[in-house]
């Protein structure tokens, strides 16, 4: 999950990017306004978790982002 500040143009433009990503799988998000300036992204990923991982790593690191946290479930049989 990620907590911003939704001015911050590139996030957007990179939450939306990852979502249409091929390399790895949006299952679902959730968009939740918090206040005028702040929003909860989660999304849900299906990839490799050096991926995941790498992908969530730069978004929690770019600017307006305020909360960050990755959360890896592993599935048996995928």
């Amino acid at each position: 999950f990620l907590v911003y500040n939704h001015h911050s143009t590139r996030l957007m433009s990179m939450l939306t990017g990852l979502q249409h990503s091929h390399l790895l799988q949006t299952i679902s998000s959730l968009h939740i306004h918090l206040d005028q300036h702040d929003c909860l992204e989660v999304i849900v990923l299906r990839g490799q978790v050096g991926e995941i991982n790498k992908t969530a790593e730069h978004l929690i690191s770019l600017k307006g982002v305020k909360l960050g946290r990755i959360n890896l479930l592993a599935i048996e049989g995928t």
